[in-house]
C-alpha cells in the first residue's frame, strides 16, 4: 500500500470517526479525505507544493538553478 492510499483511508476513517450522520459528516469526510490524499501524494513524492505555491525552480532572488561545471 502506498503513501497516498494510506493517506487517503486515514483521512476517511478519522472522518468517518469525526463526524457520523447526515449532510454534515458528507463534507467532514469529503474535507478529511482529501487532506489525507494530499498528505500521502506528498509523502510519495507526487505532490509538489513549490508549484502549488507558483514558484517554478526559481530561488528566492528570482534566478533559475544553474548547473555547477
Amino acid at each position: 500500500m502506498t503513501a497516498t492510499q494510506t493517506g487517503l483511508l486515514t483521512g476517511l476513517v478519522l472522518g468517518l470517526a469525526a463526524a457520523f450522520g447526515g449532510f454534515e459528516a458528507f463534507l467532514v469526510l469529503l474535507v478529511l479525505g482529501t487532506v489525507g490524499l494530499l498528505v500521502g501524494r506528498y509523502l510519495d513524492g507526487k505532490l509538489d507544493l513549490a508549484q502549488l505555491a507558483g514558484r517554478d525552480r526559481d530561488d528566492f532572488h528570482g534566478h533559475r538553478d544553474r548547473p555547477v561545471r
